[in-house]
């Protein structure tokens, strides 16, 4: 079996984060680990707090792992801090990681800021040179960008820059009013630079952990061997399933309506 690990925070309501990532690695067929960066007091609503851990003790949870189970692909979640960013980089270049996929994760879904102003430049420097695909949806581009991304071809451009600038292909995800659910995947020096996945946008509010699941999806398929356009197209078909299952774990009372965990139908 093949062997992925998930560098990211935990989600206590188990709708993003590490929860959601390994979820969503069993269910596509490869074996899960982790190295967490932070605890998230979270739920689909909002993030009430973050307690990160440090730099020395997410060192030793990589280390652990590499020198034993050594993973076929990784994927990069939340890191909130510079110093974290800086380890995770230093190690994955130590070891000489494969199939890296960094899912730049800033804001989550409920509006939360998850990502230090000072740690934007330290993932732009150290982490997104060495990764093979990073994730960015439209407002974490148009920050990598420094670009206004209001339609099609803004998102080309943007994407384009981001993957010249850093050197690594970008999936650029769409949405957030530009189009309906259509990724556009960036590949510098390629003779197909754009290739466009198509999706129809899915009427369903339960949205938690859909960068996560979707990141975790594309490190999975690579690790396999798929080529990166078949492995984002088979991850983009899988979030698509997940969200057209219209789950919805909510209660009936109280705030949270829709504590949706993506890949539970599968459960």
């Amino acid at each position: 079996m093949k062997t992925v690990l998930s560098i990211a925070g935990s989600d206590s309501c188990g709708g993003a984060g590490i929860q959601a990532d390994l979820k969503t690695m069993t269910m596509n067929g490869v074996y899960g680990m982790t190295a967490i960066t932070a605890l998230t007091a979270q739920n689909t609503t909002g993030v009430r707090a973050i307690s990160e851990v440090t730099p020395e003790f997410l060192k030793q949870q990589l280390d652990a792992v590499f020198e034993d189970i050594f993973p076929d692909a990784v994927k990069i979640g939340m890191v909130s801090s510079s110093d974290l960013i800086r380890v995770i980089a230093e190690r994955l270049k130590f070891y000489g990681a494969k199939n890296i996929v960094v899912d730049p994760v800033m804001v989550a879904t409920s509006g939360s800021k998850l990502l230090q102003d000072e740690a934007i430049d330290t993932l732009t420097s150290v982490l997104l040179p060495i990764a093979t695909v990073t994730t960015p949806n439209i407002p974490e581009a148009e920050i990598l960008s420094g670009m206004e991304i209001k339609n099609v071809d803004q998102m080309q451009k943007a994407a384009e820059f981001i993957g010249t600038k850093y050197n690594c292909a970008v999936l650029l995800k769409g949405g957030h009013t530009v189009n309906d659910a259509n990724d556009l995947l960036y590949r510098g020096g390629s003779d197909n630079k754009f290739v466009w996945f198509e999706g129809k946008r899915i009427n369903n509010p339960n949205t938690h952990g859909t960068g996560c699941t979707l990141s975790s999806a594309i490190a999975s398929n690579l690790a396999k061997g798929l080529s990166l356009e078949d492995a984002v197209r088979k991850a983009k078909e899988y979030i698509s399933g997940a969200l057209a299952a219209m789950l919805d774990l909510g209660k009936g009372s109280g705030p949270m309506q829709h504590n949706f965990d993506l890949t539970g139908r599968f459960v």
